[in-house]
């Protein structure tokens, strides 16, 4: 493949950018950085060089009508609002509850307490979707506990990092609102079909932990003075589960009945968590500061990312680095599989070096209309609308998980880090994470070989 001028642009276009996150700047500024940058070389460089990049200050002009695009999108109005009901669930007591009533439930199993764990993990990813959320909140309910019952330093880590980061990939995940808004997909569609995948991986997590259990019971040892099962436990774990399963309910409910869109939806689940806060008698005037503070933050931060992105993939796309990608992945020497695992590779190597955000928000558009071209053949069932983008979504949803939870620089592996008690080495995270990791890769694998897993779901809610 012969490269032309404007692909060489593109290319230390890449680079530049993957330099310049090293330095500590902020993500947002470094995307408009250098964009603004590089629209500055092309523009000299046509004068000067008598080349053809046809970038001037009209291109930078045209990043103002794209912002206005972006705040005028209804779509993006569930991120404040799927982040402020996951925070206010973090406030609301409802995961302690569960976290007391589920550990006498599964007293009696040898690795109990990692199971409610792993449980608790597939509920507060249908409630927040927040990783780093759910991780921390985690961490904290639950590493003293595991060490106290002598669980394995890397099991007890293992556990929480990979239960925490489910919330990527279970709904209704906040990256999977992005994702649809930048593939040009329906956010419900991609909400249901990532709904089997996901319990998928909670199910693999359960039975890795009883395995575990059996096979290894000092890793996993039962309680000391454990209370026999009896129905006021069972009713305990109800009323501490109802609540939030009604919650979840009633959000995606709303979307897969088509009651709803996502966007109403988020807000009756901005209004439900607000709801259980107040019947948990946590709603305070400095708490509810708190939680709007902080979704305020949040959502700003993702926005400004938003924007710099903007301006960075505009000035890319204007140097033909849309074109450059689809001809250098189509050139590979392997069929349309082999492409799309190609794509997963590179997806899973820069998770390593930049957050969901910037890989959503820059390779999803650049890969999404190679992924169109490659003539897949997924089956919607005669009712999902573009059944490739929505598995190959929920591909880089699994992959984007694993990268997260894989050793050195897993994101997840940092934030359970800063809330693990003292005596668990980040060594001990890493190895409790591997066989996590491999249970991904066999999630993976199984959505691979079966696209169904992505599609039937979301053709049956339409249906």
């Amino acid at each position: 493949m012969v490269l032309e001028i404007n692909d060489y642009l593109v290319i230390a276009m890449f680079l530049t950018f993957i330099m310049l996150l090293f330095t500590g700047f902020p993500v947002a500024w470094v995307l408009a950085g250098v964009g603004v940058i590089f629209c500055a070389i092309g523009y000299f460089a046509d004068i000067y060089l008598d080349t053809l990049t046809g970038l001037d200050f009209l291109t930078l002009g045209l990043v103002v009508n794209r912002i206005y695009k972006i705040m005028d999108n209804w779509i993006l109005v569930a991120l404040p609002m799927f982040i402020y009901m996951g925070l206010m669930l973090d406030q609301s007591g409802v995961a302690v509850r569960m976290m007391s009533s589920m550990q006498k439930l599964f007293g009696g199993l040898r690795g109990g307490l990692a199971i409610t764990v792993t449980l608790m993990g597939v509920i507060l990813a249908a409630s927040t979707g927040i990783i780093g959320a759910s991780v921390v909140l985690l961490g904290l309910l639950s590493l003293k506990p595991m060490m106290d019952q002598k669980y394995s330093k890397s099991l007890a880590a293992g556990t929480v990092a990979a239960s925490g980061t489910l919330g990527i990939l279970i709904p209704p995940s906040i990256m999977l609102v992005i994702m649809a808004d930048q593939a040009g997909v329906s956010v419900g569609d991609l909400f249901m079909g990532a709904v089997i995948p996901g319990l998928i991986l909670g199910a693999l997590y359960v039975g890795y932990l009883v395995l575990v259990g059996l096979v290894r019971p000092s890793a996993a040892p039962l309680p000391v003075g454990r209370e026999p099962l009896n129905f006021g436990i069972i009713w305990d774990v109800i009323k501490a589960i109802l609540p939030p399963v009604l919650l979840i309910m009633a959000v995606l409910g709303s979307i897969f009945a088509g009651i709803t869109t996502a966007t109403e939806a988020s807000g009756v689940g901005a209004l439900g968590a607000t709801v259980l806060a107040a019947f948990n008698g946590k709603l305070r005037f400095g708490v509810l500061f708190e939680v709007c503070k902080s979704t305020f933050n949040t959502t700003a931060y993702i926005f400004a990312i938003f924007i710099g992105a903007t301006c960075f993939s505009l000035v890319l796309r204007e140097l033909g680095g849309d074109s450059l990608i689809e001809r250098s992945l189509t050139a590979l020497p392997f069929g349309p599989l082999g492409i799309v695992m190609a794509i997963l590779f590179i997806v899973f190597l820069l998770g390593f070096i930049l957050d969901w955000i910037e890989i959503t928000l820059i390779v999803l558009p650049l890969m999404a209309p190679v992924i169109k071209t490659l003539g897949l053949g997924i089956e919607g069932f005669g009712v999902v609308d573009n059944p490739d983008l929505i598995w190959f979504l929920i591909l880089v949803a699994v992959t984007l998980q694993t990268s997260f939870l894989t050793p050195p620089v897993g994101f997840a592996l940092f934030y359970l880090k800063g809330v693990c008690p003292p005596d668990i080495k980040l060594t001990d995270i890493y190895k409790g994470v591997i066989p996590f990791i491999g249970l991904q890769l066999l999630a993976l694998a199984l959505v691979v070989s079966f696209p169904w897993l992505a599609t039937w779901l979301p053709a049956v809610a339409y249906k």
